[in-house]
């Protein structure tokens, strides 16, 4: 049995609840309290030393501390909860200011007519420039950041290039030729190896160009045969002359 006397014991628990005690009240002694707007008078409010503020629009002393309350006053309108996804709130706006068609949102959805990975995509820049083209690798959906991998041959070296469709320097992009089947991937990372390489697609592109001046429109067609009826009447005149 221990014969310790109560007065040998320490006093760390004692010292700990002074010392606890102490700091509630310098706390307390600081804490702002809501501030309770009064008429002009020189004297500091709360009689806590604080700065008196002048009031813009009541013209009377308040303190640096006011507390406002979050409901509504005299009919005033309380401010509107913050979103329950900030982030999604924030790409949506965004989306909608660069995109105000939605034609771009359009092209990379989820949906059939969409484009998809494993097709051939071509990339139009609003600065000019050689349009960059190439098979699709991968579909990147970050909201706003929504970007995709296009890969190709430029003198027998592949060459990979990300593009965000959001951004303002991207005029345009097309559809070159669609995958036959639906990739099983949603990354095709295996088409840089050499036995699933697709190479350049310089001839693919050529030959979409060509389809589209054919079946665009009939103008083009009948200036130059135009031109060929003018330069054959030209020529039969010539002929006549000799």
């Amino acid at each position: 049995m221990s014969t310790t006397p109560l007065a040998r014991r320490p006093l760390s628990c004692l010292k700990a609840s002074l010392r606890r005690a102490r700091q509630h009240r310098i706390i307390s002694r600081h804490m702002a309290t809501e501030a309770a707007q009064t008429t002009a008078s020189p004297r500091p409010l709360l009689g806590h030393n604080f700065f008196p503020l002048t009031d813009r629009k009541t013209k009377t002393l308040r303190s640096a501390f006011a507390v406002y309350p979050s409901t509504t006053v005299a009919g005033k309108k309380a401010l509107t909860p913050p979103p329950v996804n900030v982030l999604q709130s924030l790409h949506e706006a965004q989306i909608k200011k660069m995109d105000p068609t939605g034609a771009r949102t359009a092209l990379f959805a989820k949906t059939r007519e969409a484009a998809k990975v494993g097709d051939v995509l071509m990339v139009t820049h609003r600065r000019g420039g050689e349009p960059f083209a190439g098979v699709c690798l991968s579909i990147r959906r970050r909201g706003i950041d929504t970007a995709i991998l296009l890969r190709n041959h430029l003198g027998k070296v592949g060459v990979e290039m990300w593009f965000k469709i959001y951004n303002k320097n991207v005029a345009g992009i097309e559809i070159v030729k669609r995958r036959p089947k639906r990739a099983r991937r949603a990354r095709l990372t295996y088409m840089r190896k050499p036995k699933h390489d697709m190479g350049s697609v310089e001839d693919l592109v050529f030959a979409w160009k060509r389809s589209r001046k054919v079946f665009s429109s009939g103008k083009p067609a009948a200036a130059a045969t135009a031109a060929k009826g003018a330069k054959g009447a030209k020529g039969t005149a010539g002929a006549k002359k000799k």
